[in-house]
């Protein structure tokens, strides 16, 4: 009998790091909104009371016009912050309140070049090739209705939880936007059985005391969203373990877009190639070559043909078509690798502008994506997560 704890953790919206994501996303989607071809790299910085932007935007339907002239960055970014819940009398960082640095340009020409699907000089085709150079992972398997890892699923609907309750405004008032979960499962034979134990630390008003805290967290949130059945009596429960958490959000710390890339992915049971996903349009191979591999895992564990499947490819910059394609189902297959890659590249195509089409990714969908993971979220506009190739993989293979 093998036996391992393994654990994940999620985090909040109004964590530093993913106030960040969701400004630098909800950037993007207003492009789209105004023209679909927009080409977007924006990063977001937040401490105190301060919020800077950076990067590259270019419209193409707006010309020679300035980015501002189209779209009101500063608005965007309070109604994020104000979104996220930033709104409280003692808050630092208050969506009316915030200081902005906008340090957005165009994005360079060289690098224009390559992505466009137009011949330039030194490019040697005229398709659109990828954004960048790098490896893209995607990974499924079959430990919950998602196709996802259970410990990451687990730590997402707690985060999830608690953000619902804080919104609605009537059971606990005291919680704040900024908050961490974290859920160590126990596998047997590589099936989770039981939850060794939960973490939850959530930002709070001053004035609540700490056993309302935990005996709200645990009474009231994980015991009513997690697996009753993988709860024992041994589990253990960490609530707020420091005791206090009233300072917290880009108060308490500094946050940056792309710093929670495996909360966003796998929770560390997949790998992740390194790449960040928010405020990236889709032609950079960061954001939507790693939908894709999600995509194409969640369709063959879908398919039956696997339990556990991680794809991984590999782009250079400019260039179309992937530098190469794997596949391994760590030994779970109904088929071999080699069977499965050969029906994975009969049934789908890596180029990147196939990408953006098949997974129909230039609308502003991308504020959906930003909290409590990018995949396993049952929502019609995120094409990666249906499984219609199922049965023409199936054939492909078989």
């Amino acid at each position: 009998m093998s036996t391992y704890i393994f654990s994940s953790e999620s985090v909040g919206e109004g964590h530093p790091d993913k106030v960040c994501d969701t400004i630098s996303d909800a950037i993007l989607d207003a492009c789209l909104a105004v023209d679909p071809k927009s080409r977007v790299a924006c990063e977001t910085f937040v401490k105190s009371n301060m919020v800077v932007v950076g990067g590259e935007i270019t419209i193409p339907k707006i010309g020679r016009k300035p980015i501002g002239a189209v779209i009101n960055i500063e608005q965007i970014i309070r109604e994020a912050v104000r979104g996220i819940g930033y709104v409280n009398d003692d808050d630092v960082f208050h969506a009316d309140r915030i200081f902005i640095n906008n340090y957005l340009t165009t994005q360079s020409p060289d690098i224009a070049q390559g992505v466009d699907a137009t011949r330039a000089e030194g490019k040697k085709h005229a398709e659109q090739g990828a954004g960048d150079q790098g490896i893209m992972f995607g990974y499924a398997c079959d430990e919950t209705p998602e196709l996802m890892p259970a410990p990451i699923m687990f730590a997402h609907r707690l985060g999830r939880e608690l953000t619902r309750i804080r919104k609605a405004g009537k059971l606990a008032k005291w919680l704040r936007p900024d908050a961490k979960s974290q859920v160590a499962v126990e596998y047997v034979n590589g099936k989770p059985t039981r939850i060794v134990n939960v973490v939850v630390s959530t930002q709070h008003a001053a004035d609540v005391s700490h056993a309302t805290i935990e005996k709200f967290c645990i009474e009231q949130v994980i015991k009513k969203v997690l697996p009753k059945a993988m709860l024992t009596k041994d589990t253990v429960y960490l609530i707020n373990p420091t005791g206090k958490f009233v300072v917290g959000g880009p108060q308490g710390d500094s946050g940056l877009t792309g710093r929670k890339i495996i909360v966003d992915t796998y929770g560390g049971t997949g790998r992740h190639g390194g790449g960040a996903f928010s405020g990236k349009d889709p032609s950079k191979v960061d954001r939507s070559a790693a939908y894709m591999g999600r995509w194409v895992a969640k369709n063959v564990v879908a398919a039956g043909l696997a339990t556990r499947c991680e794809v991984q490819f590999a782009y250079a910059i400019g260039h179309p078509d992937p530098l190469s394609v794997h596949v391994d189902t760590f030994g779970t297959g109904t088929a071999s690798d080699e069977k499965i890659l050969a029906g994975i590249l009969k049934v789908f195509s890596f180029k990147p502008a196939d990408i953006i089409k098949q997974l129909n990714l230039l609308r502003p969908i991308y504020s959906k994506t930003t909290n409590y993971g990018h995949f396993g979220k049952a929502d019609a506009d995120l094409t990666w997560e249906t499984t219609a190739k199922v049965p023409a993989l199936r054939k492909a293979v078989r």
